[in-house]
């Protein structure tokens, strides 16, 4: 024939098995690399919009999700505003909804085209 027979050998100890920490090392390296990629980032955002949210004032420029930018007239209770969109035009919004608080002092952000 043109192939010998190939035998395996027996090997004299039995594979190894891994130990409980390299089994679950992996799992926690996952999970150090998902906090510090993902969760920390974004608990970091909301605490920032949050903060934002809260510090609203009458007179600051504001820009909802929608995308309206508007000054605002009123505070009105803990989670409304009153935004004036245009002269005589006031809109109630969630403050949860803004995207975006301008102070006061800060000018409007325009972009320049070219």
């Amino acid at each position: 024939m043109f192939f010998s027979p190939v035998f395996a050998q027996a090997t004299s100890a039995a594979p190894q098995q891994p130990g409980m920490l390299e089994s679950f090392l992996p799992i926690v390296l996952i999970f150090a690399v998902f906090w510090f990629l993902i969760l920390r980032p974004q608990k970091k955002m909301k605490n920032a919009h949050r903060e934002m949210v809260n510090n609203v004032s009458r007179g600051d420029t504001v820009v909802t999700g929608g995308g309206l930018i508007g000054k605002v007239s009123k505070i009105k209770g803990e989670n409304e505003i009153e935004v004036e969109l245009a002269d005589g035009v006031r809109v109630r919004v969630v403050k949860s909804t803004l995207t975006d608080v301008r102070s006061k002092s800060e000018p409007a952000k325009t972009e320049e085209k070219k």
